[in-house]
């Protein structure tokens, strides 16, 4: 187990909250942070193999907790990757299942997944921090939120070519129980399914992000036309092809990470398009201002993989992601808008 100095041990149940840089707390610096992420995921995506990318980036979520014994350290999901803590003891751990997982995704998903790992004192080296929040997005779902820059700054070096892990040749399969694609995608009952990324400037005070973010779940949580998860009477499971009832839908969304914050804001959401329009338009004009950077992406279904610890089936987890492409094209889109500055600024 993770000791509860090295992690905060409250969890905010409002989501607003994890917007305040105050609630977080920094990792000790002998703390390990490991990144997967996949390579040329978004020809993967053009082929329509979203599901598969998606089973990728969560499988090292999957095969570190059934490892360790335990899901309670702290982990994102990203779509077509994935970032976690460890305390330094689980450094034999860690390695052993990012192998594994990069050797399975190769293997069986024709996938290449690319694995790195440094400690927190090589982040803070570099000047940024990982810091953590816990969100509870249900009484039995709760979900890390990271801040400081440090995961984005790890993820920069690691696809540089830093901090690899490199992958075993006859890793053994990584023990993936509990983890599974149950639901058909789902169609959007507003418009459109959003995928968003936004992420402040190296010199955005973190009041000033936390403001626009704010400002952004306004226009999603306005009362006349709330953005959720996708409706329960469009959950269908894959096995019976018959529709969920409303009570097991509402306990399943509940449990899903729609929201998160990762360094930045992380959002999956059935939404209207005049919604989306207003909310680009607030972001374009932030970006203007040189406060941040975004990429959003807009899609007829979002799609879902789960995780349904073995120990404790109540803690089941549901990871979102869009699926015309969702973070991963969301991410495409941030990367050629920081291009477009760099390039903007030289001439």
């Amino acid at each position: 187990m993770i000791n509860s100095h090295a992690q905060p041990h409250h969890a905010y149940d409002e989501f607003s909250l994890v917007l305040d840089p105050a609630v977080y707390e920094p990792l000790p610096e002998d703390w390990l942070i490991g990144i997967t992420d996949v390579v040329s995921s978004t020809p993967a995506i053009k082929s329509g193999r979203y599901e598969d990318v998606n089973f990728a980036g969560a499988s090292i979520i999957a095969a570190l907790g059934n490892a360790w014994g335990s899901f309670d350290f702290p982990f994102v999901f990203r779509g077509d990757g994935a970032a976690f803590a460890l305390p330094p003891h689980g450094i034999m751990a860690a390695t052993s299942a990012l192998r594994q997982v990069a050797s399975f995704a190769r293997s069986d998903l024709d996938l290449t997944l690319r694995i790195g790992l440094l400690t927190v004192r090589e982040i803070r080296n570099s000047g940024r921090d990982v810091r953590v929040a816990r969100y509870a997005a249900s009484e039995n779902a709760t979900y890390a939120m990271f801040a400081g820059g440090g995961l984005k700054w790890a993820e920069q070096q690691i696809k540089s070519g830093r901090y690899l892990v490199r992958p075993g040749r006859y890793a053994t399969k990584p023990d993936l129980t509990g983890l599974s694609c149950d639901w058909t995608p789902f169609p959007s009952q507003r418009g459109e399914i959003l995928s968003l990324l936004v992420e402040p400037n190296d010199d955005t005070s973190p009041e000033v992000f936390a403001a626009l973010a704010m400002r952004v779940l306004g226009v999603f949580d306005a009362p006349s036309h709330r953005s959720h998860l996708v409706a329960g009477d469009m959950a269908i499971p894959r096995d019976s092809g018959t529709q969920v009832d409303a009570k097991r839908w509402s306990e399943v969304a509940s449990h899903s990470d729609f929201r998160k914050f990762d360094d930045g804001l992380r959002l999956t959401l059935d939404c209207t398009r005049e919604q989306i329009d207003r909310v680009e338009t607030m972001l374009l004009l932030a970006r203007a201002r040189g406060e941040i950077n975004f990429g959003l992406h807009r899609q007829s279904h979002a799609l879902m993989t789960c995780l349904v610890p073995s120990g404790s089936p109540d803690s089941h987890l549901h990871f979102l992601d869009g699926m015309g492409g969702g973070y991963a094209k969301a991410a495409e889109m941030m990367e050629a808008g920081a291009l477009g500055d760099v390039l903007h600024h030289a001439r």
